[in-house]
């Protein structure tokens, strides 16, 4: 399970199941548990205004600099 945290503040987003040893470019939204996540005109947002991902149907395309992140990816 993944922190992911924003790079501006260091606030929690949220925590975020990660199968398999890639990046994370995208963040599925089934395996997403809010922490202090906003989601406003299609943005994931955080609370400092910092936009983290864009929203498309099924998941959220991250923006790599954008944010870090800390814990374990799951092998497949």
């Amino acid at each position: 399970m993944l922190t992911i945290r924003c790079a501006k503040c260091k606030t929690k987003l949220f925590k975020y199941k990660k199968i398999g040893q890639g990046q994370v470019l995208r963040c599925y939204k089934d395996r997403i548990e809010p922490l202090e996540m906003i989601i406003k005109n299609g943005s994931l947002l955080c609370v400092c205004k910092n936009v983290v991902g864009i929203e498309m149907d099924s998941h959220f395309k991250m923006k790599t600099h954008q944010f870090i992140y800390t814990g374990r990816k799951e092998n497949s």
